[in-house]
């Protein structure tokens, strides 16, 4: 609170010519009412603040086989990536096929692409497209209310973890960076892949790479 002191500052009479003086008012500013108002503040701010979450990504590494002699199962549908240097990358579809391998299948080529939309996301986009159509169908139907939210997220992850959906795995030698491997499991996650893994790269993938740093040309995917 302020007081004010209203006082004339001497006492006495004054004579009937002179001047009279201005009261002076001193004044005197309570600061206890502003403390507890800074407090009160403080605490509301406090309880409706939201603190920022803390982000992560969720990426799947194959558990370490028991069994030295152990042969992964093939997988359907797969679509191996491999980064390298200066945000380079080369994919593949299909089984790796070394050169006379004893299938007698074409030795697999690398094809190089990069990260822009018309490269690594269409490549993405072209071979999910099946199950992509099947989650806008299911979008749809939540949006008309004929299912539930629970039901829809159900039916997304049974879709993207269907058999015959593509499987991508990433791998990387040792020039590639974090930040490339960050923006392709983005770009898998906006082309609505659900099966992914980060793997090690095979010596003959690995030859492989090295031989077609220095041959192959930027292409862009039919």
């Amino acid at each position: 609170m302020a007081d004010v002191n209203t006082g004339d500052g001497g006492g006495g009479s004054h004579g009937k010519h002179e001047k009279k003086r201005a009261k002076k008012a001193s004044t005197r500013i309570d600061m206890t009412p502003m403390v507890d108002l800074a407090f009160l503040l403080l605490t509301f701010f406090v309880l409706t603040s939201t603190f920022s979450k803390p982000k992560a990504m969720e990426i799947n590494y194959p558990a370490d086989p028991e069994d030295k002699d152990f042969k992964p199962p093939k997988i359907n549908n797969a679509l191996t990536f491999i980064l390298t240097k200066a945000d380079g990358i080369y994919y593949y579809p299909g089984e790796f096929y070394p050169p006379n391998n004893p299938k007698g299948e074409p030795p697999t080529q690398l094809i190089k692409t990069n990260f822009s939309n018309d490269g690594l996301r269409k490549i993405l986009l072209d071979r999910n497209d099946p199950v992509r159509k099947e989650i806008f169908k299911l979008e749809e139907k939540l949006k008309k209310k004929e299912i539930a939210d629970s039901t829809y997220k159900r039916l997304v992850i049974a879709e993207k973890s269907k058999k015959d959906a593509v499987t991508v795995l990433i791998k990387a030698d040792d020039k590639a960076t974090y930040r490339n491997v960050i923006d392709l499991v983005d770009e898998l996650n906006i082309s609505m892949i659900g099966k992914y893994a980060v793997v090690d790269m095979i010596p003959t993938e690995y030859e492989l790479l090295q031989a077609s740093e220095g041959t192959t040309t930027t292409t862009n995917p039919k």
